[in-house]
């Protein structure tokens, strides 16, 4: 691994280094680089009469197709982002009208967009920032679609992946984005910098890259921390260190990695989780890294037999997530702590415990795979979903304070 540091932002303009990281994919690393000290005991399944039920509330048909889905915080309206049959891309803005959609915005745009967040704004603001299929990041004004406010040609191909951390209401550190591309590169921006990205981590030279499926920040508990994960076709697995601008840790899971996610982005890091193909995700505790054994993980094979095309933690309870399954199954899990998470290996260094995870409900609402899905941050139990039917779903979870 080459690393190349140059000045980064980071709370404040100009502050800290600039990281651009080389990272090789070349040799394959047995999954033990994670880690897994202890096998736990195989998952329990919660009686689903008296649990969690997963209703459908409001099923709309759209003319594109949608790629990612985000409630526009602190209200009842969302984005769908997607593309027409013409191959350009489309912005729409729904708000929830008794037990119907009403469309109250609808913008095209060149390029189709596959990804968006609301991460890196604040509320005042609610700026979305998207990746597209020309490579381009751009930030949009939803009262004002016509022109972004940010935008920048962030990779040579399809941007993957998005994800921003630092704007909301709580948080902290600098307003940052993270893009994944199909170059294999992942690059971290400051909204307050547009030029430049403020670190970016990139195949080494000589090796060729690999497409970069998925990304996600966390560990951003103060003004300094702040971490990246990234998956990538191939079934690598990094966790980049933004402080100090190094891969922390790596491995290989197998499988392609169709979505990462930390539990809490704005919280020491305390678990994170990994889908992949071929029916199976697995669950990190990252609160204990072990110099050989990493991570303590358990793999949990999902009931149907389709890919996992991402996991979503629920904002009101970090223990619960929502799994969408490639054949439209959404199965919501709850993870169980081990007794105890923390043991002593042979040479008498800490070593995590990986806990469990219990089914507690699953329920089959599309034909086609659920590609995106977001919790309302405002309303325990309510999210909407997207699928490759061409259908926009609004989803309640009942009974979740009982969990």
């Amino acid at each position: 691994t080459r690393v190349d540091t140059r000045s980064r932002a980071s709370a404040s303009v100009g502050r800290g280094t600039r990281a651009r990281v080389s990272v090789g994919h070349a040799r394959r690393l047995p999954r033990r680089a994670l880690g897994r000290l202890v096998r736990p005991p195989p998952t329990r399944a919660m009686d689903v009469s008296v649990g969690p039920q997963i209703l459908e509330h409001i099923s709309k048909s759209v003319q594109i197709t949608s790629y990612d889905v985000k409630w526009i915080p602190s209200s009842a309206r969302f984005v769908v982002m997607g593309a027409f049959a013409r191959a350009t891309g489309c912005l729409q803005v729904y708000e929830l009208d008794g037990v119907d959609l009403k469309l109250n915005k609808e913008v095209e745009t060149k390029a189709s967009i596959k990804c968006g967040t609301f991460g890196a704004s604040g509320l005042a603001e609610r700026h979305l920032a998207t990746g597209n299929f020309e490579g381009y990041l751009q930030m949009y004004d939803l009262e004002r679609f016509d022109t972004p406010v940010m935008d920048v040609k962030a990779h040579t191909s399809i941007v993957n992946a998005i994800d921003g951390v630092g704007g909301a209401h709580k948080g902290y550190g600098a307003p940052e984005l993270v893009t994944a591309g199909r170059d294999g590169c992942v690059r971290v921006w400051d909204v307050r910098q547009k030029d430049a990205p403020v670190a970016s981590f990139e195949p080494a030279e000589g090796v060729a890259g690999r497409d970069c499926w998925s990304v996600a920040f966390g560990n951003s508990f103060n003004d300094d921390e702040r971490c990246v994960l990234a998956g990538y076709d191939n079934g690598d697995v990094k966790l980049f260190d933004l402080r100090t601008g190094t891969v922390r840790c790596e491995t290989n899971v197998g499988n392609g990695v169709c979505g990462v996610e930390f539990d809490r982005k704005n919280i020491a890091m305390n678990k994170f989780v990994v889908t992949c193909l071929e029916s199976q995700f697995s669950v990190y505790d990252a609160r204990t890294q072990n110099p050989k054994l990493g991570f303590a993980s358990v793999t949990e094979k999902i009931p149907v037999g389709a890919t996992v095309w991402g996991a979503k933690h629920l904002p009101q309870n970090r223990e619960v997530s929502m799994v969408l399954g490639g054949d439209g199954t959404l199965m919501l899990y709850k993870y169980r702590y081990p007794d105890q998470r923390v043991v002593k290996d042979a040479d008498g260094r800490d070593a995590g415990v990986a806990g469990t995870m219990e089914l507690l409900n699953k329920r089959n609402v599309s034909t086609q795979p659920i590609s995106s899905w977001d919790w309302s941050p405002d309303k325990e139990g309510l999210a909407v979903c997207g699928s490759f039917d061409q259908q926009i779903r609004v989803v309640i979870v009942t009974r979740l304070n009982k969990v």
